[in-house]
C-alpha cells in the first residue's frame, strides 16, 4: 500500500511549495521522481531547483545522463531511473493507481483555483481509494498552512 498524498493549493503556488517538499524528502534520504504534464514545465522545475534560493539548490537533474545517480529526477514520462521512494505528480501529470505499489509515498499537488485540476484529483482520489492506498487530502487555509482534510 502507498501513502498518496493529495496538496490542494490556495493561496501559495507550485513553485513556493515544491522546493520544500523536495528538501523534506531529501532530510528523509529518499528519492524523488517529480512528474510533470509537459516538457515545458520540466525546464522550468530545472532552472526554479537551481536558483530557488541564493544559499543552496536542490541535486537534480532532467537530463538523461546519469539520471540513475539523481537524488531527484525530473520527467513528463512514467521513466524512474533513479529507484525513486516518492514520486511527485503536478500540472495534470497521471499514473495508473494500480502502478503506485513500486513507491512509498505519492504526492499530488493540484492548484485549487484550476477547475479541470480540482477534477483530475477527485478522479485520482477515488481510484487510490479503490486500488487499497491510504489517501489523505491536504488543504492550504487562509494563512497559509496545510490542515488535513481527509
Amino acid at each position: 500500500m502507498t501513502e498518496v498524498l493529495f496538496y490542494h493549493l490556495e493561496s501559495a503556488s507550485l513553485e513556493t511549495v515544491l522546493p520544500g517538499l523536495l528538501e523534506k524528502t531529501l532530510e528523509r534520504g529518499w528519492k524523488a521522481v517529480v512528474r510533470a504534464g509537459d516538457r515545458t514545465r520540466i525546464d522550468a522545475l530545472d532552472t526554479l531547483l537551481w536558483t530557488y534560493r541564493e544559499e543552496s539548490f536542490l541535486p537534480h537533474s532532467a537530463a538523461r545522463e546519469h539520471s540513475d545517480r539523481q537524488p531527484v529526477w525530473l520527467t513528463e514520462t512514467d521513466e524512474v531511473p533513479n529507484e525513486a521512494q516518492i514520486l511527485f505528480l503536478v500540472d495534470g501529470a497521471a499514473i495508473d493507481a494500480g502502478a503506485l505499489d513500486r513507491f512509498t509515498r505519492c504526492v499530488t499537488i493540484f492548484d485549487g483555483a484550476n477547475e479541470a485540476a480540482v477534477s483530475g484529483a477527485r478522479v485520482f482520489w477515488k481510484a487510490a481509494k479503490a486500488a487499497g492506498h491510504d489517501a489523505t487530502y491536504w488543504k492550504q487555509s487562509p494563512a497559509g498552512r496545510w490542515e488535513k482534510q481527509g
